[in-house]
């Protein structure tokens, strides 16, 4: 054929020795055919240099071969790992994604849902910022919800094990034999700070380690580490240049020898202000964070020993979900992906 000549179905089914219907239900994967049959068209396709026109494709199938990644975050900081991890899943699928973000805006979302159903998406991944649960939307199509969970049981949600997470810090911090162990969480209303911190008080207990004060609730911010610090200490910090491993300034023991934070920003702050009073990290006092957000975990000082939450993966599970219940085969429930510790140097220190 001439280079520039535009290969088409005939062409296939002519090299192939079978008839169009044989060649786009050998494409499609439809119909009864013989595997060798199927194997026979496809490599004439591929030496032919044959596209399928997506339009027929569609109707043939009666699917649009898309799928809708809907975020209501715009700052992307959880969302954008697990939308990168669905739409490489969605290639794998040959499908196409269409992303919308709503920014925490009802009236957006809506907008979008309504454009994604127009366009007859075969389904809808839904993602958000935080692991609160979240009203569902209501579409004729599967839906699968990733990090941020519907509040109904019976959707299909896949969600970060942060007890999972929280069990693998206690097993490293009791490894290294620290004993004395802090939490300082996030907001106290939300789950990710009360799930992170009943998870710990109770393997504390069950190991016989002793959970220091009550749990401190803040903001996500650096600032509130650093505030955190001073109220876990209650004034027993040193000056830099006072000496003996583990003591105050006074002398005293250090109340805690870990202080486990709810997140790698909180835990920064609160690095920056044992370094301030003089308090060695990890050697007085270990310190661990959570997220692995690496903006904040390497630029830590020391780099923070964390769990990542492995958001690729979440999305990615997210869309092999979605793909199993467009081809009929729906999930229902919360599916729990288990995180891994990540060991640096602020519980192992630099050797």
């Amino acid at each position: 054929m001439d280079r520039g000549a535009v290969v088409r179905i005939t062409d296939v089914a002519a090299l192939a020795g079978v008839s169009p219907s044989t060649v786009s239900k050998a494409l499609n994967d439809t119909g009864s055919l013989r595997e060798s049959t199927r194997a026979r068209v496809r490599e004439a396709a591929e030496r032919l240099g044959f596209v399928p026109d997506a339009t027929a494709r569609s109707l043939s199938a009666r699917r649009s071969f898309t799928v809708g990644l809907l975020s209501t975050d715009s700052a992307g900081r959880f969302s954008l790992p697990v939308v990168l991890g669905a739409e490489n899943a969605l290639v794998g699928g040959e499908l196409s994604a269409l992303l919308a973000t709503a920014r925490h805006d009802p009236v957006r979302e809506q907008h979008h849902v309504r454009a994604l159903v127009a366009r007859r998406v075969d389904g809808i991944i839904v993602t958000g910022r935080t692991t609160e649960p979240r009203e569902p939307i209501r579409v004729p199509m599967p839906v699968v919800y990733a990090f941020a969970p519907s509040s109904d049981a019976e959707d299909a949600s896949v969600v970060p094990d942060d007890a999972f997470g929280m069990r693998l810090l206690v097993e490293h911090l009791a490894g290294l034999g620290r004993r004395r162990i802090a939490y300082v969480g996030g907001r106290a209303e939300q789950a990710a700070s009360l799930v992170r911190y009943e998870t710990l008080a109770a393997e504390l207990a069950a190991r016989g380690l002793e959970l220091v004060g009550s749990p401190l609730y803040g903001d996500w911010s650096e600032q509130w580490g650093r505030r955190a610090v001073d109220l876990v200490l209650g004034g027993a910090g040193r000056s830099a240049d006072a000496g003996g491993s583990g003591r105050g300034g006074s002398g005293a023991e250090l109340p805690v020898d870990a202080i486990v934070f709810a997140s790698d920003q909180i835990a920064r702050g609160g690095c920056d202000r044992l370094r301030e009073l003089g308090i060695r990290v990890p050697d007085d006092v270990a310190v661990t964070g959570y997220d692995d957000w690496e903006v904040m975990s390497l630029a830590s000082r020391p780099p923070l020993t964390t769990v990542d939450m492995q958001l690729e993966r979440l999305g990615q599970r997210a869309a092999e979900l979605l793909i199993a219940a467009i081809e009929g085969e729906p999930a229902r429930g919360v599916e729990r992906l288990a995180p891994r510790l990540v060991a640096r140097a602020s519980t192992l220190g630099d050797g």
